[in-house]
């Protein structure tokens, strides 16, 4: 399969398009040049060869270049994003890190939600935040030009060559690229939003829309009742201090306003300041101005970041695609004639912890439909909910409560799916970078976090040094612990897109438009719009897809990828 390297000639994208052609050794071979309004064409001509002769498109970034194509009417079958996979190469322990190359991926300084370079990383640590509003794209700008990206694809060929297997690293490369493509189709097409229904939605829980500045009716009167219970009238509940204050005034022995506090109190204000604070949320985050904001023309149409996690999951630039609440879900309606096929993985780390660790006692829970139900059959514990609670105990490393009391029945049972993520929490305390199945490689933590670790070992340390160097090295274990089971099923999620968009494209079509297409993603979750006769057809490439998602990763294990799958009108009727 040909790659093919597409950068803007000198002068710009006004001047024209390089097209270069390049082997599988990094060789160049035809050259041409388009004009700007002849690119789409030109990417359409190339597509439509035979599968064999079908390139690999390279360039900087998918996010930047596709939206112009997809604008155009033209989607492609496969890239290489040379930025996403520079991310992962110049990380990973797998390999010989290609050469950084400003041009593609100049040095990024940390967003202001992130954590700082010398704290302990999180696994929600975001690498992009931007939040440029519906329908704005990047600017194209000039770009690097075609011989800058050709040698940094050389320098990433090279890179992968120096890897004992590969194949792996090449899967995450491949996935995570075309992850990048479904992301920008899925922002082309939008999520089907019915406008009437959200408004109806809020309606119902909210009052009527208020005028601008002002409380709908209902949060207004649970305010009132904050107000009472209080005997506060002037409170404004969404003051932090003032509530604080108020709060302190009445007897409530509170250090904030968070909900995990007020959930705590026995006062007559717990309940509605706990209804005040949800319905507050739902009009700040997904509300009136959230939806003026948002969609258009009946289309919801997020900002995805592919691998804008550090463990590799997506975020979002703008619009919380990730966070929709169950209130307004009903609000995602498929169109007149078509369908929503709804499909989520069901507990998808821990069949992912079987397969890496290869434990067969676990793989064999794992081939229950439910696995927690499957760890109660084989004897390890008694209910489902302690299945549940040890399990998820062991991936993130519970050292208490029922999690914690159950890690010693969970090892005896599973040993060596145990004895990973124990390894990976022991890497992380010494300071070691971790990796998961397929290459992408944790963040070591930053060097006010080993000074400080190093110092609690000196002669002459105080107790209270010593304690919170330890309290840090848990922290950055219980980081590596998760990171290489979280980041493996992200793995898993990116190869199950690749193939469900796959076999998408391949379904019949009874015109123009009427093609089914994946239209949300949420981690281990996706949805599909499509015309309601291919429904089934579609369902069924969503099953096989994960089946195949499996065993690219891993072969044949015997762990079961299972999944919840429904066909209905709108998501909330998904289970």
């Amino acid at each position: 399969m040909p790659y093919v390297v597409l950068a803007p000639a000198p002068g710009g994208p006004g001047g024209g398009w390089d097209l270069v052609d390049v082997d599988d050794e990094g060789t160049t071979g035809a050259r041409a040049r388009v004009a700007a309004s002849g690119l789409a064409a030109a990417v359409a001509a190339r597509e439509a060869r035979e599968d064999r002769d079908r390139p690999r498109w390279v360039w900087d970034r998918t996010a930047l270049r596709y939206p112009p194509l997809l604008a155009a009417g033209v989607r492609v079958e496969r890239c290489h994003d040379l930025a996403l996979a520079d991310a992962v190469l110049r990380a990973s322990t797998r390999c010989t890190p290609p050469p950084h190359d400003g041009a593609i991926l100049p040095a990024a300084t940390p967003p202001a939600t992130m954590a700082p370079a010398d704290a302990a990383p999180t696994l929600f640590d975001a690498v992009a935040t931007e939040d440029p509003g519906p329908g704005v794209a990047p600017a194209p700008g000039d770009g690097p030009g075609a011989d800058a990206l050709v040698a940094a694809l050389r320098h990433q060929l090279a890179a992968l060559a120096t890897d004992a297997e590969p194949g792996r690293l090449r899967l995450l490369l491949a996935a995570e690229s075309s992850g990048a493509l479904v992301a920008a189709e899925m922002e082309h097409d939008g999520l089907p939003w019915d406008v009437a229904e959200h408004d109806r939605l809020l309606t119902g829980l909210l009052g009527p829309r208020p005028p601008t500045g002002r409380r709908p009716a209902g949060l207004e009167a649970l305010a009132d009742e904050v107000r009472e219970a209080l005997s506060q009238p002037a409170l404004n509940p969404d003051s932090q201090p003032e509530l604080l204050a108020a709060l302190r005034r009445a007897g409530c022995p509170v250090a904030s306003t968070s909900r995990w506090e007020v959930r705590r109190l026995e006062h007559p204000v717990r309940e509605p300041l706990l209804a005040y604070k949800k319905l507050s949320r739902l009009l700040g985050a997904n509300g009136w101005a959230w939806m003026d904001r948002w969609v258009r023309e009946g289309r919801f149409r997020a900002g995805y970041v592919v691998a804008g996690v550090v463990s590799g999951r997506w975020a979002t630039s703008g619009g919380g695609a990730l966070q929709l609440p169950k209130e307004v879900r009903g609000a995602v309606r498929a169109d007149p004639g078509w369908r929503l096929v709804v499909a989520d993985a069901a507990q998808l780390e821990p069949r992912v912890l079987a397969a890496m660790s290869g434990d067969r006692a676990m793989a064999a829970a794992g081939r229950h439909r439910d696995l927690y139900q499957g760890v109660v059959d084989a004897g390890t514990v008694a209910t489902r909910d302690e299945a549940k609670y040890a399990m998820l105990g062991a991936i993130y490393g519970a050292t208490s409560g029922a999690g914690g009391a159950l890690m010693p029945r969970l090892t005896r049972a599973y040993p060596q799916a145990v004895a990973l993520v124990e390894d990976a929490a022991r890497a992380g305390e010494r300071g070691e970078v971790v990796t998961t199945w397929l290459g992408r490689s944790s963040p070591p933590p930053g060097p006010r976090w080993r000074d400080e670790v190093a110092a609690a070992t000196d002669e002459g340390s105080s107790a209270d040094e010593v304690r919170a160097a330890r309290r840090r090295a848990r922290d950055q274990g219980r980081f590596t612990r998760n990171f290489v089971v979280q980041g493996t099923a992200a793995e898993w999620a990116l190869c199950w897109l690749a193939s469900l968009r796959r076999r998408l494209r391949a379904l019949p079509v009874d015109g123009p438009g009427r093609a089914p297409h994946l239209v949300f993603f949420l981690h281990d979750e996706v949805l599909v719009h499509t015309p309601a006769p291919l429904a089934d057809a579609v369902a069924d490439a969503v099953r096989a897809a994960a089946d195949e998602a499996g065993r690219l990763l891993f072969g044949a294990v015997g762990v079961e990828f299972a999944l919840d799958v429904a066909v209905v009108g709108s998501y909330d009727e998904a289970p």
